[in-house]
């Protein structure tokens, strides 16, 4: 087992780890406590109560941070035709197609988010192997397969802040909130809309309590345990 340095020792004194913070609180102590000296990552980690065994419970969505994740993402476009001049000026930073798909094979990933025109998939299809392993496969399901016409839209949402979200194979969904530098309300705010989205997702086949608990940490934090009740209410308005 990794030995835990001095500075999380120190940050993991001052959580109570039997008690359920409401959201204001965790993350004030989260941006206070957080171990690094690099502006990390806050994070929100989701349990839920679904059987990620079953297709019908499986969850992938996106959804638009209102305040992005204070990173530049580095967005490539598989398209051809026309939609690449309107990917190119929305700020797409890599466009193409079997150029593309060639250096992928090769083993290039140097991009956070991929986008693909449904007629491309075809072609793509075959990058599943590679893309699929990282979370960089394009899917209709997390509005990363779309129609020429929506490309620009596309491409300006995943530069703004868009999030993917799907349940891992122990039915938890961890995404990215933003930057310990950001305000307490720009973190309270992206929360807010990431939990709209998780609640608009629950499959009509699940069964039971849809979200067991929830918990609020940094890149190199200890885990804050979110008062749930209170977390799943959060609205954008």
């Amino acid at each position: 087992m990794a030995k835990k340095g001095k500075r999380y020792i120190e940050a993991a004194s001052k959580v109570e780890v039997t008690k359920f913070y409401p959201v204001e609180e965790a993350i004030a102590l989260a941006k206070e406590i957080h171990p690094a000296k690099f502006d990390e990552t806050v994070e929100l980690h989701i349990k839920t109560g679904l059987d990620p065994r079953h297709a019908e419970q499986q969850i992938r969505g996106s959804t638009v941070l209102p305040h992005g994740l204070g990173k530049v993402m580095r967005v490539l476009v598989f398209t051809e035709g026309e939609a690449v001049s309107a990917a190119r000026e929305a700020g797409a930073d890599f466009v193409g197609s079997d150029d593309l798909i060639k250096q992928i094979e090769g083993g290039w990933t140097d991009f956070d988010v991929a986008i693909a025109t449904r007629e491309m998939m075809g072609k793509v299809g075959r990058l599943g192997r590679v893309l699929g392993p990282r979370g960089l496969m394009p899917n209709p399901r997390s509005g990363t397969v779309v129609g020429a016409e929506d490309i620009a839209k596309t491409v300006n949402d995943a530069k703004q802040g868009r999030v993917e979200f799907r349940l891992d194979r122990l039915a938890n969904i961890h995404v990215p909130l933003g930057k310990v530098s950001f305000d307490d309300a720009k973190l309270r705010e992206n929360m807010a809309t990431f939990i709209e989205a998780v609640n608009a997702a629950r499959p009509k086949e699940a069964k039971g309590q849809y979200i067991r608990s929830a918990t609020l940490t940094t890149t190199m934090g200890p885990g804050i345990h979110l008062d749930l009740a209170q977390t799943l209410a959060m609205r954008t308005t």
